[in-house]
């Protein structure tokens, strides 16, 4: 069972065993590249980890599993970073039994920052209870698709509003959209250079052991609030085609119905479907 944790961008996942906490897209030093474009802000790591501290003492997990994007800095680390992720990662591990974190793009040389005891895995995801996890920035394992619900970040989902005076706003949301799961299945199939034999679920079924069961798809905002994001429901320009300004290879095919997907305020509030929400902007 899923489970917004509103007004905050985290969910908790509640099992027969277990709790797992889930939070995405933390950039930690993303004030950096702010600092090379003259603007300066110290660290906003302490003011992430009070919020996720806050949430656990709340809810308490067994499990903190973070679905990408623990860092800023792409390929390295900056010295900032070297400071604040292991101190970031020291002060949690004492108040959750296990730490998880799925490599997202921004991860690359995340691993010699890590506190001993804190598990890396593949960007490809990975499942818990009846849902799967992964960053977004690649395409997840056909073995999600024994789920019911896929959960991403990486888009760092945001809506604008503008007023009649021409005041522009933006907000974080939440994303749920609907799969098509034999589209999806043969997608993920042919991504993974499995030959489809007979058909996409007898294909899967033999290769991975599960039935497609995939029906919906969430989109977490990004548990850094200061971080941006396009607006969702911002047209395109300069004539480009809309899948091409679209974060993600997955939100690209028509598998995933993203102008029917629902939008919801971190508060819950539903703001209607993304088709309609184009107008606002």
């Amino acid at each position: 069972m899923i489970t917004p944790l509103m007004p905050h961008p985290a969910v908790l996942v509640k099992t027969k065993k277990t709790r797992v906490l889930v939070v995405a897209d933390l950039h930690i030093g993303w004030e950096i590249a702010l600092s090379e474009k003259g603007i300066h802000v110290p660290t906003q790591m302490p003011k992430l980890l009070r919020k996720l501290k806050m949430l656990i003492s709340l809810y308490k997990p067994e499990k903190l599993l973070i679905i990408g994007d623990v860092k800023h800095t792409v390929a390295t680390a900056e010295i900032s970073e070297w400071h604040d992720v292991p101190d970031f990662f020291t002060e949690l591990k004492p108040l959750v039994k296990e730490i998880e974190v799925i490599r997202g793009n921004h991860d690359g040389n995340l691993d010699p920052l890590l506190p001993e005891g804190i598990k890396v895995l593949p960007s490809s995801g990975t499942i818990v209870d009846d849902a799967g996890f992964f960053h977004g920035h690649r395409w997840p394992s056909p073995a999600l698709l024994k789920c019911k619900t896929i959960v991403m970040g990486h888009v760092h989902p945001v809506i604008a509003f503008r007023d009649p005076a021409g005041f522009r706003i933006t907000r974080q949301v939440w994303v749920k959209a609907n799969c098509d799961k034999e589209q999806l299945t043969r997608i993920l199939l042919e991504k993974n250079k499995i030959k489809i034999e007979n058909s996409p679920q007898q294909t899967l079924l033999k290769h991975y052991g599960v039935k497609p069961k995939t029906s919906q798809l969430f989109i977490m905002p990004s548990f850094n609030e200061y971080l941006g994001g396009k607006p969702l429901n911002e047209e395109n320009s300069g004539g480009e085609a809309k899948s091409e300004k679209i974060v993600g290879p997955i939100l690209r095919t028509n598998a995933v119905d993203l102008e029917n997907a629902e939008i919801y305020l971190l508060d819950g509030t539903f703001l209607g479907v993304l088709s309609q929400l184009r107008i606002l902007e």
